[in-house]
Parts: structure tokens; sequence; C-alpha cells
């Protein structure tokens, strides 16, 4: 019965974080299919650009709020699996979205989500790492790897942090997520030795 349960969560998270909401909003609003576009991407940097910036900020919400969800989710039941394995998934829908032919974004907004609700204070801290490199760079792209580079070196390798909170579980989930982003913003790391990275202002293909 438990792994029924863990089962039935663990689809719920992956249909939340298949909601598309840049299919949603680009079409709905714009008749306009954003992975036609751009960089091809779901994510709210690829709708801002072809969308403007109003609809790249909703989709932008929409996606936080994907991870925000399932995480909460997992933390208030019982779903028999840590709360960051069942997040993990909406990721993986965000990612490869069932309603959108499995053609999503980098999840780094999804992933923002969950952390903003799972660990309120290590989020507030990658807003000030993600703001800051943005400020310096201008890349979008570059900011989010950053940010999901600090996650990694913060569960990790932080030597004060709570064992309870950071557990092999959070690290393996985190080191996972990271890989993912880094693997996904390949291309961009290549337009950034090219030096044809977009930057904010700009026309972007970074999300």
């Amino acid at each position: 019965m438990q792994q029924l349960t863990s089962i039935i969560f663990i689809v719920i998270a992956y249909l939340i974080g298949s909601f598309p909401s840049g299919l949603v909003i680009g079409k709905g609003f714009f008749n306009t299919d954003i992975r036609e576009h751009g960089s091809g991407n779901l994510g709210g940097t690829n709708a801002m650009r072809v969308l403007g910036k109003k609809a790249g900020l909703a989709v932008y919400f929409f996606d936080i709020l994907k991870g925000g969800i399932v995480v909460l989710i997992a933390i208030h039941y019982e779903t028999g699996l840590h709360p960051l394995v069942v997040a993990f998934f909406a990721i993986v829908g965000h990612l490869h979205p069932i309603f959108a032919s499995l053609r999503g974004g980098k999840a780094v907004a999804t992933t923002a989500g969950i952390i903003m609700f799972y660990a309120p204070a290590t989020f507030a801290i990658l807003c000030v790492i993600f703001f800051g490199t943005l400020k310096i760079w201008k890349m979008i792209s570059l900011s989010s790897c950053l940010t999901a580079t600090t996650v990694f070196f913060i569960v990790w390798i932080n030597p004060y942090s709570n064992p309870n909170f950071y557990s092999p579980i959070t690290r393996a989930i985190f080191a996972l997520v990271t890989l993912i982003i880094l693997l996904k913003h390949i291309p961009n790391f290549k337009r950034m030795i090219a030096g044809t990275e977009s930057k904010v202002g700009k026309n972007s293909e970074q999300n």
C-alpha cells in the first residue's frame, strides 16, 4: 500500500511539473508556440524574449509555483518518500512535459520554487548570488549555472550544515539537479566561449 501511495505522489508531481506554462501563455494569449522560436525552450527567458517581459515573468511565476506546490504537498502528506525525491519528479515533468510532447524548459525556475519552500534561508542566499552575478555579467544562463553550483556547495561542503536537514538524500538530489542544469546549458557555455551568448536587454536564447 505504501508503495502505491509513493507511486501516486510521484505521478502527481510529474503531472504538476508537466504543466507547460510557456506553451499555455504563448498559445492562449499570443497564438504563438514559443518552442518554434528563439531557443525552443518553454522557460521564462525564452518566453520573455519571444512574447515580452510580462509574459516571461508570468511563465517564471507559474514554473516556480509548480516546484513550490509539489514540495509543499510532499512535506505535508505521508508520501512514503523524502520530499525532495517527490519534488524531483516535478523537475522531470518540467524538463519533459507530457502535455507538451516532452519538450520543456531547463528546470531552473521549478528548482527555485522547490528550494524556496523547502529551504527559504538557502533560497534567500541564492537570490543574492543570482541577481548579483546577473548585474555583473548580464547573462541569465551564467547566473543560473553559478546559482545551481552554489546549491551543490552549500549542501555538500558547508561545515555548518544541519546533518538532519542536509541528509544524504538531499545532497544526492541537489547534486543530480545541479548536473542536469549544467548539462542543459552546454549550448550556452559554447556561446559564452565564442563570445556570442545573449545578455539581458538583448535577444536571448539561454533558457
